[in-house]
């Protein structure tokens, strides 16, 4: 199991399909956690070009640092496990995450809610407590919300986080204390995990069925996907879905939310 700690996490889907293999395999290859300027990918918005709103809104939170600097020089990006929860700070980008060392907190900078929303708190560490008690008070007072985020729920966990973003890369041997992933995906790339030199974790797990999943969380469409996978759906089952191409993968985003939202085993047995 894990060992929950205070500090910044970066969230992936390992079993996802990337570069002809899985994020897990080009992690593994690379060495490295790669910003979305690099790979291409992400679990939120496909936003990374110039004047691209991934470009603008980090222009503005970083007042023009990486304008016009090389794409690998741009921060990644992750969350403060202010919960010390052990599925992570902000599942919605992932099952599994890589804890940091505690070093690289000096070197991180952090927002509230999510850059996307155009947030006024941003600080390094110096600020974190204020970050999070700000977003411990958000959650009762919408009116703390910048205007972009006005009808954000923070009452749903998958947006109840403090935005962390790390300068200087993250090298898996110098940065990361431990991977943390899903029961299930440690049966399906346990030789792939155990070869990325850092210790790994497991946190309690998640699984959903169709009955599980509330309509209105995010419509029809992910239960009819649950429904076609025919079983209870775990992480590692939903990325060979993903990974054989044959669903929408709208539909697979909105179902690792379901999942993510509704699947955590260690809610369902108590």
């Amino acid at each position: 199991m894990t060992r929950v700690a205070r500090t910044v996490v970066l969230h992936f889907h390992p079993g996802w399909a990337h570069s002809g293999g899985t994020v897990l395999d080009a992690i593994a290859a690379d060495g490295r956690y790669r910003s979305q300027w690099l790979t291409g990918t992400s679990n939120g918005g496909l936003t990374a070009h110039p004047g691209g709103q991934r470009w603008l809104w980090e222009s503005r939170l970083f007042e023009g640092r990486y304008d016009d600097g090389d794409p690998a020089a741009r921060p990644v990006y992750g969350a403060w496990n202010r919960r010390d929860d052990p599925y992570g700070a902000a599942p919605r980008f992932g099952s599994a995450y890589f804890r940091l060392r505690p070093e690289v907190l000096e070197r991180a900078t952090f927002c509230w809610p999510d850059s996307v929303y155009a947030p006024q708190a941003v600080g390094g560490p110096e600020r974190l407590a204020e970050l999070c008690r700000l977003a411990d008070a958000g959650l009762l007072d919408a009116a703390l919300l910048p205007a972009a985020a006005a009808d954000l729920p923070l009452d749903d966990p998958l947006n109840d986080y403090v935005e962390a973003h790390v300068h200087g890369g993250v090298a898996l041997a110098d940065d990361v204390e431990a991977v943390v992933v899903d029961p299930s995906d440690l049966a399906a790339s346990g030789g792939l995990l155990d070869g990325l030199g850092v210790a790994v974790e497991t946190h309690p797990g998640y699984r959903i069925n169709a009955d599980d999943i509330d309509e209105a969380y995010r419509g029809i469409v992910p239960i009819a996907l649950a429904r076609e996978l025919g079983r209870e759906v775990t992480p590692a089952l939903l990325g060979a879905a993903q990974r054989s191409g044959h669903h929408d993968p709208q539909a697979v985003k909105w179902l690792w939310h379901c999942m993510a939202r509704f699947g955590r085993t260690w809610e369902a047995t108590g």
